[in-house]
């Protein structure tokens, strides 16, 4: 549709055909936090690095809109928990495609805890906004991560390419999930997703070598780009990060050419 595809170029690089994305819709899961408690600010930093797309939920999209510098692609993230409430795992719907598209959103973005004690409710909400995206042109990615009693490790390839597979198989354009650990194995999970894969950033990681590296082997191993938070916009200079991301994403530097750009 040509509509998916105009905004899919707010939100992927034309040239490389691959994403540097910075999730800044923490403060719903979590409060306000260090790093995105002025959106805004948050936003010019790192699309001053060369960031292509930020996520951020309905009420952050309206205060935290720029109207100035270099653009970044909008996508509006539509499920919430908060870690107050007596599972965050189960994700429930808070925005709609069509709210998305009235503030201008370039895409919309919803999770999905795949094995999470309320799945069978969030595939549903997935479905169904799979079914809106495709008929608005709106590109949907989704947030797809292996979590609940069964799921003994959050980060094993088999678990996350299920999770993967079940996000492209609903209708999803783009798949965000966990990075397995290392280029190998994460390879099996790009050639089990027909569509593209992100990457998320997990956890602050002990030292930016570490961060890089990890960026590096999945864009090796066949990942499109990154959605990355914490460790961009927690960072001790978020610009410098998102800049060091962008030239292994964009540029195909290894992690330690990118590490040199900070010295």
């Amino acid at each position: 549709m040509i509509g998916k595809s105009v905004r899919m170029e707010r939100i992927f690089n034309r040239e490389t055909d691959r994403t540097v994305i910075i999730p800044m819709d923490h403060g719903v899961t979590v409060g306000p936090i260090r790093g995105i408690k002025n959106v805004r600010e948050a936003a010019d930093l790192v699309a001053a690095g060369g960031a292509d797309a930020a996520v951020v939920h309905k009420g952050a999209a309206t205060f935290g809109h720029r109207g100035y510098g270099r653009d970044l692609g909008l996508i509006l993230h539509l499920s919430a928990s908060t870690n107050l409430g007596p599972d965050p795992n189960n994700k429930v719907l808070v925005a709609t495609v069509e709210e998305a598209l009235k503030i201008g959103a370039d895409g919309v973005s919803i999770q999905v805890n795949v094995g999470a004690e309320d799945e069978a409710r969030m595939l549903s909400t997935l479905g169904e906004t799979a079914r809106r995206c495709q008929e608005w042109g709106m590109p949907l990615l989704a947030m797809m991560y292996p979590r609940g009693k069964k799921i003994d490790d959050e980060h094993r390839a088999d678990y996350i390419a299920h999770a993967a597979r079940v996000g492209a198989e609903l209708g999803a354009d783009v798949v965000k999930t966990s990075y397995s650990g290392d280029p190998d194995s994460f390879r099996e999970v790009v050639d089990g997703c027909p569509v593209p894969l992100v990457i998320a950033g997990g956890p602050r990681t002990e030292t930016e070598a570490e961060f890089l590296e990890m960026v590096a082997g999945a864009i090796g191993a066949g990942a499109r780009g990154v959605a990355i938070g914490r460790n961009v916009f927690q960072h001790r200079d978020p610009t410098l990060i998102t800049r060091q991301i962008c030239s292994i994403v964009h540029r195909g530097m290894t992690a330690e050419e990118a590490l040199e750009m900070g010295r």
